[in-house]
């Protein structure tokens, strides 16, 4: 569905700009897209990008500006009551200097780190991430991502996987897994990278690189505590000719503490594993768990590496940032492996911003993200690029849309409540960009990719059905 575009990305002429200067920074406001003010940083070129995040008053937030725009029910039942829906909002102007580099200016409403939500499948983009990085230290043994991946059972309800029907090579590999995740969120794909990194190298690392608001320590499998520290014996062999072994990695133990915070408990009831209902909350204190801040500058990272510290930079190639970029935005109908049913996987499954708009987005418009969705939690962490008119912005959300208050009961309002929602917020920052003044358009070359194209002569059988 075609968005609605203005004919000149200008300020309305009936209205007038009045210009605010600040000394350091020239920060100029102008009334412009819904009648709002919105602050649009001209900095001094520098060496390298910052990332800044400008604290302003309501006033001058275009977050509320625009929402105070949206006229839909939905949306503003929810924005209206963030508490009742644990709603979190991050959205990051980006403007580019004449070099093209980016400088960011971040906004935020109800933002609160210390305000739980699931991440559910969110933390799938950081452990993809890690998997590539991995993979530098195995180079030597001729180990690399499309390696045959075989993972062995070497403790209690573990999974023995040897076999991929949804890859090209009816292998399973770190490739096709990573495929997966970013195409329609698949938890299998998960489990599996999960167990290759270990639960001491994830968070280890993630601690390392500075995201220690981000603990991920479980598998979406059901096991308890002590199994999600031990993970499977794995084997790697050459993908080319005869499968020859490259490279065993014993299994692991986490011996690592957890440091726990104050009880995160959450809704009026809860479903067990027998399927009975229990009175009283779910506890989610021991689960995995990150923030919105964390997981926009995960996604940051990789798309904008210049835009961070070496320090907080995934150990990425050129080649590993392409993979991912292209697997983030490509649309399973562009995908022959794996060859889902894009009737019920259709483009915008996992484009949540853009998900009510229709199964599909402009030609000229990707979303480079990660969602996710489990226990009425919804979440998205996104980059959008608008190729045809020079548009680019992250957007990042978390709500929690459960109105009978039972978790575990898979009768969450993710289609009534949470979808609409994304979309109306996901539209309303678009349209906003659409019209924003900006001194120099980016130059996105960098993310147009060339993507798969279904074949039309395949006559294999579509998957129906994922783990997720």
């Amino acid at each position: 569905m075609e968005p609605i575009i203005p004919q000149k990305r200008q300020c309305l002429s009936s209205l007038k700009s009045p210009t605010f200067k600040r000394i350091e920074g020239k920060l100029i406001i102008l009334v412009c897209f819904f009648s709002i003010l919105t602050a649009h940083s001209q900095q001094s070129h520098t060496i390298a990008p910052t990332a800044v995040t400008i604290k302003t008053a309501d006033s001058l937030n275009p977050i509320l500006q625009i929402a105070r725009g949206i006229q839909d029910p939905i949306f503003q039942q929810i924005f209206q009551s963030p508490d009742k829906y644990r709603l979190q909002i991050l959205y990051t102007q980006i403007n580019r200097d004449k070099n093209n580099r980016p400088h960011f200016t971040t906004y935020s409403y109800h933002l609160n780190p210390s305000s739980y939500f699931n991440p559910a499948s969110t933390v799938k983009m950081p452990l993809s991430f890690l998997s590539l990085e991995k993979l530098h230290h195995l180079i030597r043994y001729g180990v690399n991502k499309d390696s045959y991946m075989l993972t062995d059972s070497s403790y209690t309800a573990q999974q023995k996987i040897d076999k991929d029907s949804t890859s090209a090579s009816g292998y399973p590999s770190i490739a096709a897994y990573i495929k997966r995740i970013f195409l329609v969120s698949d938890n299998d794909a998960y489990n599996r990278l999960y167990e290759f990194l270990g639960q001491q190298y994830i968070q280890r690392r993630l601690n390392e690189l500075g995201y220690t608001h981000t603990r991920i320590n479980r598998r979406f499998y059901p096991m308890n505590e002590d199994q999600n520290r031990h993970t499977n014996r794995i084997r790697f062999l050459l993908n080319a000719g005869q499968p020859q072994l490259l490279y065993t990695q014993p299994p692991a133990y986490n011996k690592d503490s957890f440091s726990y915070g104050p009880a995160v408990l959450i809704g009026k009831g809860h479903m067990d594993a027998s399927d009975s209902l229990i009175q009283g909350p779910f506890d989610f204190t021991r689960g995995n768990e990150t923030t919105l801040t964390d997981l926009t500058e995960m996604l940051k990272s990789v798309l904008f590496p210049e835009a961070v510290t070496p320090g907080r930079r995934f150990n990425l190639s050129a080649a590993d940032r392409k993979f991912l970029l292209q697997y983030m935005s490509q649309y399973p109908s562009e995908t022959n492996y794996p060859k889902y049913d894009t009737s019920k996987f259709f483009d915008s499954f996992t484009k949540f911003f853009f998900r009510n708009k229709g199964p599909h987005l402009p030609s000229y418009v990707r979303a480079f993200n990660k969602p996710g969705w489990s226990y009425g939690f919804l979440t998205n962490v996104s980059y959008i690029a608008d190729f045809k008119h020079h548009v680019e912005f992250m957007l990042s959300c978390t709500l929690y849309v459960n109105e009978d208050g039972i978790i575990n009961d898979n009768k969450y309002d993710y289609d009534t409540l949470g979808f609409p929602f994304m979309t109306q917020l996901g539209q309303g920052i678009y349209q906003y960009e659409l019209h924003r003044i900006k001194k120099y358009d980016p130059n996105l070359s960098a993310f147009r990719l060339n993507y798969e194209k279904r074949d039309p002569l395949d006559t294999r059988a579509m998957i129906q059905d994922i783990a997720d």
